[in-house]
């Protein structure tokens, strides 16, 4: 009898022990659940509830909620005033319906119509469609996005202006970046990371060697940037630039650049030849015994203008200009040789461009794409494009640009278009940009660059357009 009882008895006492480890467990977990419920109840604020017991990806994070319920509270307001206005109306032709010597005409009361029911209603009814709901990417459970401060703003322009522009061929662009972020500040929203790392410093003492983090930020719409309480760093062994008799056509010494940040440590590394250099565009950049011929050579191709041709349209007219586009500066280069002062926007894609041209004795002017340019109306003799500006652009971002060029050419200005490619089945398209204007044509030439890609060059006067 007692061995049989015997495993039984063990039996009974392992079961016993495993429901007491059980409710022991259970009471653990229920205590931990009730803490952080109260904990959360007591110490956080709704929104932080949410992102306590569900996630961030569930109450969709960086999702402007106060800009959507702002944009449905001004949507709500014009209804309600809409309601209001049409019910004194009503009231106020039931007091006077004895006194009316005629009746409203039909004139009047389309006007009545149109001021005081069609505009309200459409003002609210695209403001309604300004909203934005945040999109999710990919699958259900991936980040939700939206563009930032897009329901903060009810404008449609501004609206159309800060909206990212996608690149059309569908490739990552000259930027490194999908998209196109204008610059009003606004897209430091979702950059908040290298923002306060390009932030963090002390303050009097040296800055770190942190351009190419404020040139990301400057190219994804976080621009312009804030003023800094450090000091910049230069090469340690800077030596004094070449005399300008010199500096032209000469490249500069290695040592007064900044090597840190790109793949090339010296200019023999940035040779065309080079499959590695770090830069894409403006093959042979760095090479002055080629610079040396370019706008001033013939060559076969049509979409070919040189710089003499050009001048002599407006003999002694162009004085001040802007090259737009990327390279080292050689295009002010020439143009200074005929007295002619021109400033070139440079960022340093990959190779030092903004310095060379400061070493050649040149204006560099450090802006991306995105941002206006800081000249006043009207003021621009000349404004040339090449190697930058080409088919992979947004058309609403181009019409930006080139309203925004339009504005600081002068009457009688020239803009050049020089060597401008796409396929050929957007030429259509982009021939409208320019020619929507309605300048006047001096040089329009299209040449084939390869089998489905085509070459524009163009030469065109601003009209006067008096007031």
């Amino acid at each position: 009898m007692r061995k049989s009882c015997f495993p039984k008895c063990r039996l009974s006492r392992v079961m016993a022990w495993l429901q007491i480890l059980l409710g022991g467990l259970v009471i653990i977990v229920s205590i931990s659940s009730l803490f952080r419920f109260y904990s959360a109840g007591f110490f956080m604020h709704n929104e932080d509830i949410c992102h306590h017991f569900y996630g961030v990806k569930d109450v969709y994070d960086g999702f402007d909620i106060k800009a959507l319920s702002d944009r449905v509270g001004e949507v709500l307001n014009k209804m309600e005033s809409l309601q209001e206005k049409l019910e004194k109306t009503v009231q106020q032709l039931e007091k006077d319906k004895d006194a009316m010597a005629k009746p409203i005409t039909r004139l009047e009361y389309k006007k009545f119509l149109e001021a005081e029911v069609i505009r309200p209603l459409y003002s609210a009814h695209i403001a309604l469609r300004q909203i934005r709901l945040p999109k999710t990417e990919g699958n259900r459970n991936s980040i939700t996005k939206e563009d930032p401060l897009i329901n903060t703003f009810v404008i449609e322009e501004i609206r159309k202006y800060i909206t990212p522009k996608e690149n059309r061929v569908g490739k990552v662009n000259i930027y490194g970046t999908e998209k196109i972020y204008n610059t009003i500040g606004h897209a430091c929203v979702l950059m908040k990371k290298e923002l306060e790392e390009y932030m963090e410093y002390d303050i009097g003492s040296y800055c770190k060697d942190d351009w190419n983090v404020a040139q990301k930020l400057m190219l994804n719409g976080c621009d312009p940037l804030p003023r800094r309480r450090c000091l910049t760093r230069a090469s340690k062994v800077y030596q004094k630039p070449y005399p300008i008799n010199e500096s032209l056509w000469k490249l500069p010494d290695g040592r007064n650049v900044r090597w840190s940040n790109y793949q090339c440590r010296n200019f023999e590394c940035l040779l065309s030849k080079n499959p590695k250099r770090g830069y894409s565009k403006c093959t042979g950049c760095f090479e002055m015994d080629k610079e040396r011929h370019k706008w001033v050579v013939n060559n076969s191709l049509p979409v070919d203008f040189l710089i003499n041709d050009v001048l002599a349209i407006k003999p002694g007219e162009i004085r001040i200009g802007l090259d737009f586009g990327v390279g080292t500066g050689t295009f002010a280069a020439r143009m200074r040789e005929q007295n002619v002062t021109i400033v070139s926007t440079a960022l340093n894609l990959g190779a030092p461009f903004s310095e060379v041209i400061a070493l050649r004795g040149l204006i560099p002017m450090y802006v991306t794409l995105n941002q206006r340019l800081p000249f006043f109306d009207n003021t621009m003799d000349l404004i040339h494009t090449t190697g930058f500006m080409d088919g992979w652009l947004d058309l609403l971002l181009m019409d930006f640009i080139l309203f925004d060029w339009d504005r600081v050419l002068r009457p009688g200005g020239l803009l050049w278009i020089d060597r401008f490619f796409c396929n050929r089945k957007d030429l259509d398209d982009y021939m409208y940009m320019f020619l929507q204007f309605r300048y006047k044509k001096h040089k329009w030439a299209i040449s084939p660059k390869s089998k489905d890609e085509v070459y524009l060059s163009a030469l065109l006067e601003k009209p006067p357009r008096a007031i």
